[in-house]
């Protein structure tokens, strides 16, 4: 799991509170402490800036509070409730526009999926960057506790992702795929700085990352108990009490004490390769 910044609102407004992402209207995170960059390292799908709570449409002002980013914004959060079968007309009515203006930004729903991932994708690639610099210590105790007691602000970025991964189909696909390159990107960088151990298979271990966690994330919503109304809130709470410790202990310290299995491993792939 990965730590978020403190609970902020989406769209507040002055200086140092958001700085433009790279298609000029994605507002990305900015400042984040060092126990927000431990915690990113650690799931590949929580770490992007959270949509609006619960829908709220988007107040006016600067920055990423155009037409566009806020109709974008409501509709994270609306796909993450309801799902993708969501009605433009409620998105519209989120944002507080008309149906219309959202064709017309996007074309159709399938063009402001593609919006929101893009979005996702873009604060992915910021965050993981920033997780990844030495520039910061990890933090200690007393700072690890604070970020996790705001966990549940972010309930709408994982509800989003599980609804992304239930979906399947070519947005599915593609929704994965990019995760996994930008989870490369990140990689690379970290093992150029020396925060992360380099892989004999950059690309496989990307692609192990991304279907560790994704699949983490869709056997705990399986294996949820279904309440009504569900709590999407008190969901995230629980989920990230569970992972927490062991997720830090696997990344940080790793399984097996003795190197005996990658060894026999490695030489057995090696001596295939030899004698084809």
């Amino acid at each position: 799991m990965e730590a978020l910044p403190s609970r902020r609102d989406l769209h507040s407004t002055g200086p140092g509170h958001r700085r433009q992402g790279p298609r000029g209207d994605r507002a990305l995170p900015r400042g984040w402490t060092p126990v927000e960059r431990v915690f990113s390292l650690l799931n590949v799908r929580s770490d992007q800036h959270p949509p609006p709570d619960r829908g709220r449409p988007a107040s006016s002002g600067t920055d990423d509070l155009t037409t566009r980013a806020r109709i974008r914004d409501a509709a994270i959060s609306r796909f993450a409730r309801d799902g993708f079968g969501a009605p433009l007309r409620t998105i519209a009515a989120d944002a507080g526009v008309s149906a219309a203006l959202v064709v017309h930004h996007f074309g159709s729903k399938d063009g402001l999926r593609r919006a929101c991932d893009d979005y996702v994708f873009d604060a992915v690639r910021a965050a993981k960057t920033d997780a990844i610099s030495p520039q910061d210590p990890a933090a200690g105790p007393m700072a690890l506790f604070a970020q996790l007691a705001g966990i549940e602000d972010y309930a709408p970025v994982f509800e989003y992702t599980l609804r992304s991964l239930q979906a399947g189909g070519d947005l599915a696909r593609s929704f994965v795929e990019h995760l996994t390159q930008v989870t490369l990107e990140y990689m690379e960088t970290g093992v150029a700085s020396g925060v992360i151990r380099p892989s004999r298979d950059e690309a496989a271990r990307a692609r192990y990352l991304v279907s560790l966690s994704l699949g983490s994330l869709l056997v705990d919503g399986a294996l949820r108990e279904r309440t009504e109304p569900r709590d999407p809130e008190a969901d995230l709470r629980e989920y990230v009490e569970r992972v927490m410790l062991p997720a830090l202990e696997v990344f940080t310290e790793g399984l097996f004490v003795e190197p005996t299995l990658l060894d026999a491993y490695l030489q057995h792939t090696t001596h295939q390769e030899e004698t084809r």
